[in-house]
């Protein structure tokens, strides 16, 4: 019985407040967004005053209602229901990056949800939020929980399962509470968001554009672009684009989508879940990986020499890569709670699929779960790696001139 009392006190807290609030950068500026259990949308207040917020989705038999209302340009005082509201900074110092936080039970597969040394996320968020970041960037996978719990099993008894807000509250809503209001949410769509798994309630409840009752999971979005005052992240949806075969059918969207980001002012920062050249252990501890669909998609052009870092998650572990032929670099932050991926220390030498002629030229991937904290510097950015009670691990940093990362022994 001690062991699911954490989980009975989530279910009581998650009673009481249903009402959840945030901020996110959308396809048409920053929105503030609220799931209520109330009957009619409530006001959002501002010093420039009140603007009704409107239904984003009525409510369901699976959802509550979701309310939505556009952010004014300059906003720094906002609320919802008597909640304050975090509100975008100009230019961000502080980029918090996190992804791939949900706990997972799928069939066999089943993550001791109600231990928080085996799923961290609750405690992350927390001790991720104290550090007062600017910005949040979630590198996508929120919702996990697939499947019923088995009979018996402690680890995940009680726990809700299926894309419905129960489900979504226990995985993502209320453990990132507290980031939630330390600072807007940048949202990317992981492939557990696709239209097979999770992927109508993420369009419903953290989609970037409207959400359309009438067709309520949308395979693919197209890309967008925020700025962030002096740079901009270009933020793609990847969830059909697999590692290990070419998706003919959305290859087009992705080839087109690389090739547009020479289109955005530089610098960019590339926002997508699965990784193009990333690794995992492989026979004999040799790192392996890359995705067929993406790589096809970069073709011989590779990367537009606008975008100076590109920001996935999907494996799960902390990667800093550097490669060559003028591809920007990669950190990979997919270590928020699921179960951890096992990845070599030493990432040079990586075996790629295909023949797109890309190499590591250094680097190194970090176990264990955690976060990391991007502070802007005189030569770009400093970046603290932590685990996952807040506390720091390794200093990294990203030359934005040389385009390079380098991680500290």
């Amino acid at each position: 019985m001690k062991k699911l009392a954490p989980f009975f006190l989530f279910l009581a807290t998650a009673t009481a407040q249903a009402d959840i609030a945030w901020v996110q950068p959308t396809t048409t500026g920053y929105e503030a967004r609220l799931v209520t259990e109330a009957t009619a949308c409530p006001a959002l207040h501002t010093a420039s005053g009140d603007t009704v917020m409107t239904a984003r989705a009525a409510p369901s038999d699976k959802f509550l209602r979701i309310c939505s209302a556009p952010l004014p340009a300059g906003t720094q005082n906002a609320s919802v229901g008597g909640m304050p509201l975090p509100t975008p900074v100009a230019a961000p110092q502080r980029i918090l990056v996190l992804g791939d936080t949900g706990c997972r039970i799928k069939g066999a597969t089943l993550q001791a949800c109600n231990d928080p040394a085996k799923w961290p996320f609750p405690q992350l968020a927390a001790a991720a939020a104290k550090l007062k970041p600017d910005l949040i960037i979630h590198v996508g996978d929120y919702l996990y929980r697939e499947s019923p719990c088995p009979a018996g099993d402690s680890g995940c008894a009680g726990s809700p399962w299926g894309d419905n807000w129960t489900t979504w509250q226990a995985d993502f809503f209320s453990p990132a509470a507290p980031l939630l209001a330390a600072a807007p949410v940048v949202i990317t769509r992981g492939n557990h968001e696709d239209c097979t798994r999770a992927g109508p309630g993420w369009l419903r409840l953290l989609g970037p554009s409207a959400f359309d009752p009438a067709a309520p999971c949308a395979p693919h979005l197209p890309l967008y672009s925020i700025d962030l005052g002096g740079m901009r992240l270009a933020v793609m949806d990847d969830a059909t684009a697999p590692e290990t075969e070419v998706n003919p059918a959305d290859l087009p969207a992705y080839t087109s989508e690389i090739a547009g980001l020479a289109a955005i002012a530089r610098p960019v920062w590339f926002l997508h879940h699965r990784p193009i050249w990333a690794a995992v252990a492989g026979p004999l501890n040799i790192p392996i990986g890359g995705n067929k669909t993406l790589m096809a998609a970069a073709g011989d052009t590779l990367i537009p020499a606008t975008v100076e870092l590109q920001l996935s998650g999907h494996i799960h572990t902390f990667e800093s890569i550097n490669y060559n032929k003028g591809v920007p670099p990669q950190i990979v932050g997919g270590n928020g709670g699921d179960n951890l991926d096992v990845t070599p220390q030493n990432l040079r030498g990586t075996v790629f699929q295909g023949n797109s002629h890309v190499a590591v030229t250094d680097g190194l991937s970090v176990g264990g779960f955690g976060f990391l904290l991007m502070t802007r510097v005189r030569t770009g950015w400093s970046i603290q790696l932590y685990d996952s009670d807040g506390k720091p691990t390794r200093q990294c940093g990203f030359n934005t001139a040389r385009k390079r990362l380098d991680c500290r022994a």
